[in-house]
């Protein structure tokens, strides 16, 4: 399979910032061609490149005021395996953390998917369960709404629709993270957000949306809920995104089985 992805924002820096954008492939991939350009009025700006945990790559840009520019594209072929679970891995992901409050939820994924152990049905089951409580709806929340806030609103965008899935598999002790990934497929659009769980000695994409297939995503971030995987995170100064264009395509794009456990590659 061969994928192609690409991003393009443009901000508008009133005060001098410090920037972290997130928007390239993850380390594992051996990508056939790649390249990262940032601009600030039409001249070259610096970003230097951070490694973070799970292979999450951050590109740190110190801006001054002006229009700045990030354009990123990557091509990729084939597929590649991502690590397995740390001993870390396994108490970090089944923590309640601040988009994923799982010891409130526990009570209810316990009584929704009581009997159900660690495999492709309580995948499928928590999945179903969460897409059909959920109306997509673009821009129905704000950065600071969590998996409770989002089942009581019963509505809500990628992340959100993750971020309740990965409470309730929490809340029945199954590591489970966030992943923000490019998405052949996607209508309309945009970065993507899912879930994954640990299970069967692997992580397993959980996409209650059913957006785009799961076998085309392209990993960028991974991390315990949205705030570990925000494409752009404004560290200091005042910095406004006035443009976004995402791509995303594949060569292939197959049918999606959600009673099948897949996993990114």
């Amino acid at each position: 399979m061969k994928r192609d992805v690409s991003a393009h924002l443009v901000l508008s820096i009133s005060e001098p910032a410090t920037l972290v954008f997130s928007v390239a492939i993850a380390a594992d991939y051996r990508p056939g061609w790649e390249q990262l350009r940032v601009t600030r009025d039409g001249a070259a700006v610096e970003a230097t490149e951070v490694l973070d945990l799970n292979g999450t790559r951050l590109h740190r840009v110190e801006a001054g005021t002006g229009e700045v520019v990030l354009e990123y594209a990557a091509t990729i072929d084939g597929r590649v395996e991502f690590p397995g679970a740390e001993p870390a891995d396994l108490i970090r992901y089944v923590r309640p953390s601040r988009y994923a409050e799982s010891d409130s939820l526990a009570p209810t994924a316990a009584a929704e998917f009581a009997g159900l152990d660690a495999s492709s049905d309580l995948l499928a089951g928590v999945s179903s369960w969460v897409g059909t409580r959920l109306a997509y709806v673009s821009g129905s929340s704000s950065h600071t709404d969590g998996a409770i806030s989002t089942l009581l609103a019963r509505e809500g965008v990628c992340r959100d629709f993750a971020h309740l899935c990965i409470a309730l598999l929490r809340g029945l002790d199954i590591p489970a993270r966030l992943v923000s990934v490019y998405a052949p497929g996607l209508d309309p659009m945009d970065f993507h957000a899912v879930a994954e769980a640990w299970v069967d000695g692997a992580w397993r994409v959980v996409d209650a949306t059913t957006l785009a297939p799961r076998g085309t995503l392209v990993r960028i971030a991974t991390g315990r809920d949205a705030a570990d995987t925000a494409f752009l995170t404004v560290l200091s100064g005042q910095a406004d995104l006035l443009e976004m264009q995402v791509t995303a395509v594949a060569d292939v794009l197959p049918d999606d089985d959600l009673t099948e456990l897949v996993s990114i590659g």
